[in-house]
């Protein structure tokens, strides 16, 4: 699927994007709140300051993507793969990364108030001035 047909069904009123492929695309800015983007192959694409509060990206391959500054509140990522991503600056509230590749992610400054991180994967991962889900700001 293009990007211009996901945005024109999207603003259309269809959520169900479920295993769409959009891997290396660059969505810098877009708005797919509550979509579903279940088991989505969202690889190495630039998600930067996207907005994607509620989305549901549960097993999601998000591997090496820029999510740098994106809302991502409420949204569910359990099982997500976001081994490599960049989430500097992410707001997470209240999002779910249940099982979730973090491997050797960055998630410097991200504000993750109310997340769930129960069996995440987090070897290699910055947490460098992130504020995570009991309110204190990690630092090394």
């Amino acid at each position: 699927m293009s990007i211009d047909e996901l945005v024109l069904r999207y603003e259309s009123g269809e959520r169900n994007f479920k295993g769409v492929n959009l891997s290396g695309s660059y969505l810098n800015g877009i708005d797919l709140s509550g979509a579903n983007l279940r088991g989505a192959s969202i690889c190495e694409a630039d998600l930067s300051q996207a907005i994607l509060v509620g989305a549901d990206l549960t097993e999601a391959s998000l591997v090496g993507a820029n999510l740098s500054g994106a809302n991502l509140s409420g949204a569910n990522l359990s099982g997500a793969k976001l081994y490599e991503a960049k989430l500097n600056g992410a707001v997470l509230k209240g999002a779910k990364l249940k099982m979730a590749d973090l491997i050797n992610a960055d998630f410097s400054a991200a504000k993750l108030l109310e997340a769930n991180l129960y069996g995440a994967y987090t070897n290699g991962t910055n947490w460098d001035g992130a504020v995570m889900p009991d309110g204190n700001v990690h630092r090394y």
